[in-house]
């Protein structure tokens, strides 16, 4: 069996030693390990290495190789344990390593998905305007299991969800104020089914965001689409010209005694 003649640190990496044998000429490099694998398995020169022994070795050396690397990985943010399986197998490592290497991190509790799931959803909640909907699709493609997805959500308060509903809606009603009442509800509610809010949400917020308008401000909102859609038309003969106008307006949310004012005062002007 080879013996161990010499055992030196690594110039670049302080934490791996190489393991040089004798093999009768001289000293030969062998296999390098890590720190840990070196005390663990009390490595020391004069020492006899079997062929099991040595395998063995190796195969811990590898799993504190992963470890490592998933360290390095998990030291930028938190991430699932289907992020960190992924980054391994990128890394080439086999699937034997890997399930030591999570397993020793679930262990010392640098992994833990429950925890991973209640972060993700208060660091959302916190710095985007998506809704729980969304927020659950982005679990999912972390690979977190839908129990714990279900959970972590459960834990976000309806208020909180709804207040977010309601700065949306009173944003967008304020950028789009040149729309229907009726076209902006109907804006309101796609632009939150979107964002991944529930209906209930949606429909709490849109009671108190101010979409109905009043009479005087559907109709200035009226006149503003009115006057292109009339630039666009006007060159039609008369019948012509109203059949577009009136069908364009009435199909953006326009009540029909409304748009008949429009096309009335349109013609005074002629």
């Amino acid at each position: 069996m080879p013996v161990i003649a010499k055992i030196s640190v690594q110039k670049h990496n302080k934490d791996r030693y190489s393991i040089f044998t004798d093999s009768g000429r001289g000293e030969e490099y062998a296999f390098s390990v890590d720190e840990d694998v070196l005390i663990k398995y009390n490595l020391k020169k004069g020492m006899e290495l079997d062929d099991f022994a040595v395998t063995e070795m190796l195969f811990q050396d590898d799993i504190r190789k992963a470890y490592n690397t998933a360290i390095n990985y998990l030291s930028h943010r938190m991430r699932s344990e289907s992020e960190v399986r992924e980054h391994l197998k990128k890394k080439e490592i086999s699937d034997s390593v890997i399930k030591e290497a999570i397993h020793k991190l679930y262990e010392l509790k640098f992994l833990n998905d429950e925890e991973f799931a209640k972060a993700f959803v208060q660091t959302k909640l916190n710095t985007t305007d998506k809704g729980a909907d969304v927020i659950k699709l982005e679990l999912k493609e972390k690979g977190i299991a839908p129990d714990l997805i279900t959970k972590a959500i459960e834990e976000v308060s309806f208020d909180e969800q709804l207040e977010k509903a309601i700065n949306l809606s009173e944003k967008y009603a304020l950028k789009n104020k040149k729309d229907s009442s009726r076209i902006l509800k109907q804006k309101i509610e796609q632009m939150l089914k979107r964002k991944g809010y529930s209906f209930p949400i949606i429909r709490a917020a849109l009671d108190e965001t101010e979409v109905e308008k009043e009479a005087d401000a559907e109709m200035d909102a009226l006149r503003v689409q009115g006057e292109k859609l009339h630039n666009k038309y006007s060159k039609l003969p008369e019948r012509e010209y109203r059949q577009k106008l009136k069908m364009a307006l009435y199909r953006k949310g326009f009540p029909m005694d409304l748009i008949d004012e429009f096309i009335m005062e349109k013609e005074n002007e002629d």
